[in-house]
């Protein structure tokens, strides 16, 4: 695809916001914009795992992304995740992102009925792609959450004929040697975006110029030095810094992983996220006294 704007440098996975009687806190969004506005983030990815877009209807995917666009448009990129197990339901989410103005799409696979080869997914995700034909079009790779585990270089190969808008991956998995066959793929035609944020200096090194992370959101400091010390080549900078976002996983998998570990440090930090929506537990108050006093030890409380 061309004429599009190609992402770059940190694209973070948003939380959705929700208050006590778990509705969505739409009204947080915008003070939330502000935050990633003045981190120096380029870009957020919206309603994806991070998200919890499994445990959202439509029509709240719908405003959420309404109210991401309202308060970012022209300050940083916003790509809509759109994926679903139903397709319809995606491509309906699809045609509403085009509409509404955002800057790109993302789709993951279809997680409970799961295609067996690389033409089912290809078919899977046409007719969706297909519903905004003027926006980027990204494959959501994540084998580990959706148990799709296809060759990604082989469907970009292939996808790239009925799929015109086909842009690029959003690649989470820690197969780095499949991950360098993308990247090298026909003479770097697809945009391949580094998804796990502990290895972030392994994506750079291999080639990629973007992230999609959710400790982005509340360590963006770490993140922007890495990208910064590997662009003069500074590899033992970088290091030392992807070290601290190392630490900072380890302490995140403690409190549930970075959706549940995450959201509250996100309330930490004074961005109020509020709680997850079941299935995930409540995080308590001496999960939020233990969890601050992890950071502290690490260095890595903002506020």
């Amino acid at each position: 695809m061309n004429n599009y704007k190609k992402l770059k440098g940190l694209i973070a996975a948003t939380f959705t916001p929700v208050d006590t009687n778990s509705d969505i806190n739409y009204s947080v969004i915008r003070k939330y914009a502000q935050h990633i506005k003045d981190s120096g983030i380029s870009g957020v990815f919206v309603c994806g795992t991070t998200g919890e877009f499994t445990s959202l209807t439509t029509v709240e995917r719908k405003l959420i992304l309404e109210e991401w666009i309202k308060r970012g448009e022209g300050d940083f990129q916003i790509i809509a995740h759109v994926g679903s197990n139903n397709q319809r339901e995606a491509m309906e989410l699809a045609r509403h992102a085009a509409v509404k103005g955002a800057d790109g799409i993302g789709c993951i696979a279809p997680s409970f009925f799961k295609p067996e080869k690389v033409k089912d997914l290809i078919d899977f995700f046409t007719p969706i792609a297909s519903s905004a034909p003027q926006l980027p079009f990204y494959y959501y790779n994540m084998p580990s959450m959706t148990g799709v585990n296809l060759s990604v270089a082989q469907f970009l190969h292939e996808g790239r004929k009925t799929i015109p808008n086909l842009a690029g991956v959003k690649f989470t998995h820690n197969n780095l040697m499949e991950m360098g066959d993308c990247i090298q793929l026909d003479n770097g035609a697809f945009e391949v975006l580094h998804g796990f944020d502990e290895t972030l200096i392994c994506g750079l090194a291999l080639g990629a110029v973007a992230g999609v992370g959710s400790t982005y959101n509340y360590i963006p400091h770490v993140y922007l030095n890495i990208l910064k010390s590997m662009e003069s080549n500074d590899v033992e900078t970088a290091r030392a810094f992807q070290m601290q976002s190392v630490e900072m996983v380890k302490i995140i998998i403690q409190y549930g992983g970075g959706v549940r570990g995450g959201k509250a440090i996100m309330n930490l930090i004074g961005i109020e996220c509020g709680p997850c929506r079941p299935p995930f537990a409540t995080f308590e108050r001496e999960e939020y006294d233990a969890l601050k006093e992890n950071l502290q030890g690490i260095g890595l409380l903002v506020k």
